[in-house]
Formats: structure tokens, sequence, C-alpha cells
């Protein structure tokens, strides 16, 4: 029962989920599941870019092993979306309702042995074209990409009742978690290092899921208190501000506490920012903080020196939401996004991009600092 890893889709900038600033881009924390094994859950909200109603699969399918595979030990949702990471970014570019279906269907290379998605042997149709669309051959399926004879075999055990769906992200997610458990204590290094490789026979797949898993593990709070519950009102007020320009061009010295302006010229790219309304990453937070009549500076460089600093050997779990969260190196502070909890930002990445929500960045994380209470 090889699993085939049919193709990769990772953006170092999380994915991009734009929602109505008054749902605060989705902030909404996943409730704590009955009867779960709390060490197994982290019912936080999109953690490092994870789409909310995924994230609610990965948590559920770990916190169902202590039942459905009792000798099972260290299951969790950071390895599943370690998982879902590497196989499919997530469901990118797909979207997910809110039975957990994916449409549309995530289907991957079709395996007939051309070398696409690393296969050179052809694996031949299993599934009549039932969940791939192709009758000769089998494709890899669904967010954690399952060969659909390798779902089939625990379809019963996913969905007793029967129907179980591949496309579904909390079949599929369970079925990935009674694959890679089958009794084994994960807590161990070298079982887990196994499990992985038994999924996908690669070092370096199983080295990048690993890399993954500690992402999410730093980035997540397993206690459930990181999300927009905890944040001050004035933090709410602040992040809905952000939040309401999604979307919003970023400009080379653009935005203003009013809103967003032309720029200036130039960026280091060459972006003319006389010819683009909107924010660079510093407008944005001058924008934001001023409704709630804070005044900022201009620059990244001289906010990093506005309210309580957070340093960056205390982790991204030291920041709160609404502390500002800064990226620099020798030359100094170059980039400022808002923290908004769950391992998430708002920001104004760079030219060419537009105001959006990502994963806080390890790359040239600089620590945070704090203006609200």
């Amino acid at each position: 029962m090889k699993l085939f890893r049919a193709h990769r889709k990772i953006s170092c900038m999380g994915l991009l989920l734009v929602c109505a600033a008054a749902t605060l881009c989705g902030l909404t924390i996943i409730s704590m599941i009955e009867g779960a094994d709390p060490g197994a859950t982290a019912p936080v909200a999109s953690v490092g870019g994870i789409p909310p109603r995924l994230m609610q699969a990965y948590v559920q399918a770990a916190a169902a092993m202590p039942q459905l595979d009792p000798e099972c030990k260290g299951m969790s949702w950071q390895l599943l979306a370690g998982i879902g990471k590497v196989e499919s970014g997530h469901a990118e570019g797909h979207q997910i309702d809110a039975d957990g279906v994916v449409t549309p269907p995530l289907v991957g290379p079709i395996l007939n042995g051309s070398g696409a998605g690393g296969n050179t042997t052809p694996v031949y149709d299993t599934d009549q074209g039932r969940w791939d669309d192709n009758s000769q051959f089998d494709a890899a399926v669904g967010v954690v990409q399952f060969l659909p004879s390798t779902f089939a075999s625990y379809a019963e055990r996913v969905r007793p009742e029967g129907g179980a769906n591949p496309q579904d992200v909390d079949d599929e997610t369970l079925a990935a978690a009674l694959y890679l458990c089958q009794g084994q204590d994960l807590t161990d290094p070298q079982t887990l290092h196994n499990a992985i490789l038994r999924y996908n026979y690669s070092s370096a797949y199983v080295d990048e899921v690993l890399r993954w898993m500690r992402q999410y593990t730093e980035l997540g709070d397993p206690t459930g208190t990181v999300p927009i519950g905890d944040a001050s009102e004035q933090a709410q007020q602040v992040i809905a501000a952000a939040a309401s320009q999604f979307g919003v061009p970023y400009s080379w010295g653009g935005g203003s506490a009013a809103g967003p302006t032309t720029g200036i010229c130039c960026s280091e790219g060459g972006q003319d920012g006389r010819t683009v309304t909107g924010f660079d990453c510093s407008g944005l937070m001058v924008y934001a903080f001023a409704k709630v009549g804070i005044r900022l500076p201009r620059v990244a460089a001289d906010q990093a020196g506005v309210g309580q600093r957070i340093p960056a050997s205390a982790g991204v779990s030291a920041l709160r939401p609404g502390d500002l969260v800064f990226f620099g190196n020798s030359g100094g502070i170059y980039h400022v996004g808002l923290y908004i909890g769950g391992g998430q930002m708002i920001n104004a990445p760079k030219p060419g991009d537009v105001v959006k929500q990502a994963a806080v960045w390890n790359y040239n994380y600089a620590g945070g600092a704090r203006l609200l209470g």
C-alpha cells in the first residue's frame, strides 16, 4: 500500500484567506472535541496559513486516534498538517466547503509511468476512474494525496456507514492518521521517521514534513488560548482596520492614517509608488493603529522603537494579537506586520503584492512590539 506524492504547491507566504473585516479573518476558535486527548489537539484558528475548515479536520483526526487506534501514541495535528502542506499546500487553489468537501476535486498527475509527480512505474486503475477520472491509470487524490486503492482500504474504518470520500477532508485526514499510526509510538523519533518514510519513500520528503511539523508546533498554541478571544477591544479594532484593506495594492511609501495613498519613488525593485494607490508595510500599520488613536512613526525601523519590545529570542509564541511583528537583518528592521494570533499576521508584503494575511515568517524574524494592553 504505497502512497505516491503526486505534486507539491508550497508557498512561503502562506495562503491568502480573504474575509470581511467584521469576521476578523475567520479567527473563530475551533472548540475542543468532546472526549478528545488534549495533548493531541490544538483548538486554535488558522495556524500557519491553514484554512480553518482544514485545520478542524487535522485536529479532529488526531484527536480520534486514542479511540480508533489505542496502541498509537503521539499522533498530532501538526504531523497531519506537515503531510498536507507538502502534498497539496493545504489544498492550495481549491475551496473547502462547510462539510469539508474540496472543490474542484484535488487530483494529482496520472501515474502512467511518464515521470510526472516522480512516478516512473505505471499504477493501473483500481477505482474505475471514480475518484481520479481515469479508468486506465490511477492518480493520487485529495488534500493528503492518497492512491484510491489505499484510501479504499481505510474507507470502512473512516466511515462505517459507507460513503467515505477522499475529497472530504474529514475522511481523508482520518485515513492518513490511521495509515501513519498503525499501533506505533510516534513519540519515538525513529518510529516517526519510518512512518513518514512509508508514506513516501524519500528522505528529503521526511525531512520536509518534519520541518513543517516543527514549524506548526512552534506557531500553534496547544492550549487553545491564543486567538482573538483573548485580544483586547483595542486589538480587535486594529486587526479589523487592517483586515478591511485586504486586496489593496502594495505601494512603496504609500498609506497614511486616513487610508491608502500614492507613494514615492522608488523601491529597490524599481516600483514607482507614485503610480500606485495603496500601502507599504509601515503605512498599513500607521492606518490600523490610527483607528484607536495611536500615532505611529512612518517607517518600520522607527515603529520598532515604540511600545514594549518583544525580543526575537522569546519566539512567536510570546506575541499577542495586536502586536507589531518585525523582520530585519544586519542593516536593521526592514518589514513590519500586525500579529493576529495563531502564528498569523496581516501585512503589505512587497511591490506587486497586496495587503494579505500570511504566516509569520521564520526568515529574519526580529521580534515584536506591544502597544496595546
